[in-house]
Parts: structure tokens; C-alpha cells; sequence
């Protein structure tokens, strides 16, 4: 029996940004957005769309989102937009997941409490969370239709995973006129993050019929699109056809979570530095060998998706593909040393990411 769920109200197309105040039904909202947003008009371009119902802009959202900043801004707007109901994150996937962030209630709005429910895996109580409309800049992260932030902490080498019930965003705008701004580094990083959720959620122990057939067709899209993308960053097709792709891959890991590749990649990302897209994708070829061969049906999965006829051509194409992008597929370069490196896989495959791939490496 195959169960597959996600609860967020897709637009999909352009003029997207058009439908926000009728997705937004009346409710006040506050704008979160990146820094760059002003400059590109799309602040003022919600300013329009939504006149009063818009009660604040919160634009200073970095990469990959820190406790150590976060937890002022979330005291903040608790405190002076207590009767917000709404935010609207307008950015890619740090954007939209501060946000989440943002909308959650604790009992007595403080962070420290968002933070310990983390920590303990805990379930926030019922309250006054805020709705979440969540507008992509990127084709990559799926934070758009996931309930799932991830924050991080620097300063303690700590990665939290957030998920409650109230993280689900209510609603998604993909609109991929809003990507066309997107640098050549940022495209890249978000299509290899899309891949790498399509994959991992095929080689993934939570995996079902309509999870697989998504990721399946994000993969081969996303396949030919982002080599052909980064040749033509202003072809509007292309970044449509990524930004579909994207989308199908966040609704197929929306269901599954990510594996062992995803795992790797926050020790990557902590204590080397990769941005994320680069951190989840290098390892992909490796993984793939690893799963390859643990059943019959993700195998005929992975062929499918990477237009293959069989493992090792498999592998040597996703090889090629990440080193025709320009991303270098040994772990060296990154700074982890071949025997480091074997510890690290079984590290991650002990953890709650790694225990999702198809194979027990630990």
C-alpha cells in the first residue's frame, strides 16, 4: 500500500507573485526576504501587490541560518508583530527556512524554547503559529513544500533539524520569472541540491510509488536542464523546466527525507566550509555505487533516472555530469582525507539522515 501526503496549495507558473493576495485570503503578513531583494524590486513588487495587509519587512536573512542570530530576530518579531498572522518568505531555501523558524509560537515567544524543542525532538503546543506562504528564488532546496529548516549552529559545530506540524507552509508560489536574477554559483548550488534530493529520495528506506515516480523525472530533467542552464543563465525556458524540477524533487523528499548523501554533508558544510549545494551532490556518485544492488526495483529507480542501462554506467555518468558542472567528486578536495573519509561515511550513516538510506553501513 502506497501513502503519499503533502498538504501545500502549489502555484505553479508564471505571474505566480500575482496570486499572493488571494492566497493570503485577507490575513496580514510580514515580508521575509534576503538583503538583495530591495535592490531587485521584488520588495516593492509585494508592497503593491499587498498595500496595508503587509505590516513589516525583515530583509537581513543570511546563508544557511545561525542560532546565534536567529534567536534575536525570532524575540523580535514575537514581540513587535505578535498579531501577524501570516509571513510570506520571498528567497531561497534559508530564507524560507528561517521563516519556519519565525512562525513557530512558543509558550512564552522566547527562542530558547524553539531551541530546546529541537534539541529534544520535542512537539511544540498549539498555539498561535503563524501561516507560511513560501515564494522560491532558487530552483533547488523544495523548502517550499517541506515541513523541514535546517539551522545551524557555528559557534558549537551543531546542526538543528526543525520540524513541527505548523512548518508545513500553507501555501508555495513557483514562479521562475522570480530566478532570473540568480548568479551562475547560486544556480548551480540549488540544481545539485535538487538532484541530490531526487536520488536520495530513490535509495531511501521510506520511499514509495508516487515519491519514486516524482524524483524519477526531477532527476532526468534536472539530468539535461542544469548543464544547459549555466551555458544560458536568461533562458527563461530553462530555468522553467529547473525550477519544475526542483519542485518535483522537494515533493518526493516531502515524503521520504533525505539519506546518506544529505548526512555527509552537514560535517561538509560545518567543518570545511562547501556550501551546501556542493556539500550534498560531490558524494553522489559514491552513494549511488553503495546503493546499487540492494533492490532490484530502486535499481531499475536510479537507472531510469540517470538515463543508464546499467550500475557502473550509472556511476560513470553521474561522475561526468557533476565534473562537466565543475564540481570535483573526491572527497580530497574538499579537505577530508581518504581514511577520514571512510569514518565519516560510517558516521553519518549512524545518524537520523543516514538511517534512511537503503543499506545499513553502520
Amino acid at each position: 500500500m502506497t501513502h503519499f501526503h503533502n498538504p501545500v496549495d502549489i502555484t505553479l507558473g508564471p505571474g505566480g507573485l500575482n496570486q499572493l493576495p488571494r492566497l493570503l485570503a485577507g490575513r496580514n503578513c510580514l515580508l521575509v526576504t534576503f538583503p538583495e531583494a530591495e535592490g531587485l524590486g521584488l520588495v516593492q513588487r509585494v508592497r503593491q501587490l499587498l498595500g496595508d495587509q503587509l505590516r513589516g519587512v525583515v530583509d537581513g536573512i543570511q546563508p544557511n541560518p545561525d542560532v546565534q542570530w536567529l534567536a534575536p530576530l525570532y524575540d523580535r518579531v514575537h514581540r513587535d508583530h505578535a498579531d501577524v498572522s501570516a509571513i510570506v518568505a520571498l528567497g531561497g531555501g534559508s530564507v524560507i527556512d528561517s521563516a519556519k523558524a519565525l512562525l513557530c509560537a512558543t509558550p512564552n515567544s522566547r527562542f530558547d524554547e524553539l531551541l530546546t524543542a529541537m534539541e529534544q525532538g520535542a512537539r511544540l503546543p498549539e498555539g498561535a503559529h503563524k501561516a507560511l506562504i513560501a515564494i522560491p528564488t532558487t530552483a533547488g532546496t523544495g523548502s517550499e513544500v517541506t515541513p523541514w529548516a535546517t539551522l545551524w549552529d557555528a559557534q558549537r559545530s551543531r546542526k538543528h533539524s526543525l520540524h513541527q506540524t505548523c512548518t508545513w507552509p500553507k501555501a508555495a508560489i513557483v514562479d521562475a520569472a522570480l530566478m532570473t536574477s540568480l548568479p551562475a554559483g547560486a544556480t548551480l548550488a540549488a540544481g545539485l541540491d535538487a538532484m541530490s534530493h531526487a536520488l536520495e529520495s530513490i535509495w531511501n528506506v521510506n520511499r514509495n510509488a508516487v515519491s519514486q515516480a516524482l524524483a524519477v523525472q526531477s532527476a532526468r530533467r534536472t539530468l539535461v536542464t542544469l548543464p544547459a542552464l549555466m551555458q544560458d543563465l536568461t533562458h527563461a525556458r530553462l530555468r522553467a523546466d529547473m525550477a519544475e524540477a526542483a519542485l518535483l524533487a522537494g515533493l518526493a523528499f516531502s515524503n521520504t527525507q533525505t539519506a546518506l548523501a544529505h548526512a555527509l554533508s552537514y560535517t561538509i558544510t560545518l567543518d570545511h566550509g562547501v556550501p551546501h549545494g556542493i556539500a550534498c551532490s560531490f558524494s553522489l556518485p559514491w552513494v549511488l555505487d553503495m546503493a546499487l544492488g540492494a533492490d532490484p526495483a530502486v535499481d531499475a529507480a536510479l537507472l531510469a533516472a540517470l538515463d543508464a542501462e546499467t550500475g557502473p554506467q550509472a556511476q560513470t555518468k553521474l561522475h561526468a555530469w557533476l565534473r562537466g558542472l565543475g564540481v570535483a567528486t573526491d572527497p580530497t578536495h574538499y579537505g577530508v582525507a581518504a581514511d577520514a573519509w571512510t569514518d565519516l561515511v560510517q558516521h553519518a550513516a549512524s545518524g537520523p539522515r543516514g538511517r534512511n538510506f537503503i543499506r545499513t553501513l553502520a
